[in-house]
């Protein structure tokens, strides 16, 4: 009898030692899993920060560029006898107008859209019965956005 209380003990003390070192295991297991979890949120917030970095300083050396781009499509745009003159400066803005592309900076789409003061800047407004309420009916100077950051607002006319 002696001896069967003994095993009985014994068996006790196994499920016992076996329960705790399952709950343990449990334990770690959730404990992984939310360090994993944090690991990840951690490199989805510096990814996020570092693309927000990113496009905050392409958008600040671009945005110092934009005048120049502004003076060569004016210089396009006027009327000259030196045809490679003019053709070396629509050379070089196109250069100019490559580059944004390769920095993904998008040019502000303007006339027949809708005026959009998170996009558009309006500098007058005018009374035309052939365009829709608050349509951009002109542009005045180019504006130009990286993904959804708004390097410099586009000046338009408004129409009604």
């Amino acid at each position: 009898m002696e001896e069967e209380k003994k095993e009985n003990q014994e068996e006790r003390e196994e499920k016992d030692t076996e329960l705790v070192t399952k709950q343990e295991l449990d334990e770690t297991t959730d404990r992984l899993k939310r360090v994993m979890a944090e690991f990840d949120n951690y490199k989805k917030r510096s990814m996020k920060e570092r693309d927000f970095l990113y496009n905050s300083l392409v958008a600040d050396i671009i945005g110092a560029f934009l005048p120049v781009i502004d003076n060569l499509q004016k210089a396009v745009e006027v009327k000259t006898e030196d045809e490679n003159y003019k053709a070396g400066v629509e050379l070089v803005l196109k250069q100019f107008e490559e580059v944004l592309n390769k920095f993904k900076v998008e040019k502000i789409e303007t006339i027949g859209k809708t005026f959009d003061p998170e996009l558009h800047e309006a500098v007058s407004s005018v009374q035309d019965d052939t365009l829709g309420e608050k349509e951009i009916k002109q542009e005045y100077r180019s504006g130009y956005k990286i993904g959804n950051k708004v390097i410099r607002h586009a000046m338009v006319v408004v129409a009604n």
